[in-house]
């Protein structure tokens, strides 16, 4: 577990063509970890032909940054605007500050490009995500269906006041 490591390794960056991959073995674990055992087969069977991932990193690769811990990529973030497309950090890496760090970065991004919020959505059944979020100041403030992904859960909409 890279957790035990020297949180003073811990960088942030923009990522480069040359991190795709990277990119995508972080939104594949925690794909595996997080999601996929709450889905019905026949959600996941849809979501894996999609082909939605590889194509959504190669659409946002240069709005990428990254959180890397002894040189190792182990997190991601991406956001338009004041809001919070995607915040994945490695199973293996989790609890090691990355994700704070992350999050704190895209925040002070989006203060500074003259947003007063940041918004975000996670699941209902993330609890874990869910209390990160809490931690660091967000507050549910709606609930949906998911109609982007037709996963069967429901969303929450998170925001937080930024500045």
């Amino acid at each position: 577990m890279l957790a035990a490591m020297d949180s003073t390794s811990l960088t942030l960056r923009p990522a480069s063509p040359a991190d795709a991959e990277a990119i995508l073995r972080i939104l594949g674990e925690t794909y595996e970890t997080t999601w996929k055992p709450h889905l019905t087969a026949e959600a996941r069977a849809r979501f894996e032909a999609a082909g939605r991932t590889r194509a959504y990193v190669q659409a946002r690769l240069g709005h990428f940054h990254l959180a890397c811990l002894g040189g190792e990529v182990v997190g991601l973030v991406d956001w338009r605007d004041d809001f919070i497309d995607a915040l994945h950090v490695s199973p293996r890496a989790q609890r090691a500050g990355a994700g704070s760090a992350l999050l704190r970065f895209a925040e002070r991004r989006m203060a500074a490009a003259g947003h007063a919020q940041a918004r975000l959505e996670t699941d209902t059944f993330n609890s874990q995500s869910r209390a990160f979020y809490a931690r660091h100041g967000y507050a549910e403030i709606d609930f949906y269906p998911d109609e982007e992904w037709h996963s069967g859960f429901t969303t929450v909409l998170l925001s937080k006041p930024l500045g």
